[in-house]
């Protein structure tokens, strides 16, 4: 687990959550603060890869069907290699556009950024599209490389069911199993340990972009 200070990131991530708050009924609130304790009890922050663990290789293909390999990203530098749930996911999108912000000065500590989501291509691709990321989304369909980092969890039934009534989770991810990965956050330095590590049950908690920043710095 990461100590997440409170930054510009989560001011404007907590605008949302105050928002959410005044607009779910009480029945909404115990489900969604049900999920979270089940992601909590799930195990999944002990199975995730942490600082100090090597990661595996993969290689996925981007928005433009073109594949991206970890291992050849970390040739030309250290990689910061995050998880979002998808473009229907409001704290997400807040975090990606943070990301992009931040995006030049990760770029002057020599760094790659890339973004994994379990959304079927042509959605992911909407989503870049839609927020003119000028960083790599890449489609971990079926949550794959998610499964071999340990950062993939099952949603509750009744999240399940909130979420495939709300938007078709299991149409936009092409498939039925109704699992998402944690907004997880590594930064990988360039023989592809993990340095910096960001892990949190609830999914409104997102890594720092300064945070990011701070690991990247270090690495030098």
């Amino acid at each position: 687990m990461s100590s997440n200070k409170k930054g510009e990131l989560d001011t404007q991530l907590n605008e949302v959550r105050q928002a959410s708050a005044s607009k779910f009924t009480d029945e909404k609130k115990k489900i969604y603060a049900d999920g979270i304790s089940s992601v909590q009890n799930s195990g999944v922050l002990d199975s995730a890869l942490k600082v100090g663990d090597k990661t595996p290789n993969f290689t996925l293909k981007n928005a433009l069907n073109e594949s991206v390999s970890l291992y050849n990203e970390l040739k030309n530098g250290p990689v910061v290699l995050t998880w979002y749930r998808g473009g229907w996911c409001p704290y997400c999108n807040i975090t990606l556009h943070a990301l992009q912000e931040k995006l030049p000065e990760f770029k002057q500590e020599g760094a790659t950024l890339l973004a994994l989501t379990p959304e079927l291509p042509d959605n992911s691709l909407s989503t870049s599209e839609k927020h003119s990321l000028e960083y790599t989304v890449l489609s971990d369909v079926g949550n794959l490389i998610g499964k071999k980092y340990g950062v993939v969890y099952t949603l509750t039934d009744d999240v399940a069911s909130i979420y495939n009534t709300g938007f078709g989770l299991n149409k936009v991810n092409g498939d039925t199993s109704n699992e998402l990965p944690l907004a997880a956050t590594y930064v990988i330095d360039t023989n592809g340990i993990i340095t910096y590590a960001f892990l949190d049950a609830d999914y409104t908690q997102r890594a720092e972009p300064s945070e990011i920043l701070s690991a990247l710095k270090q690495l030098k």
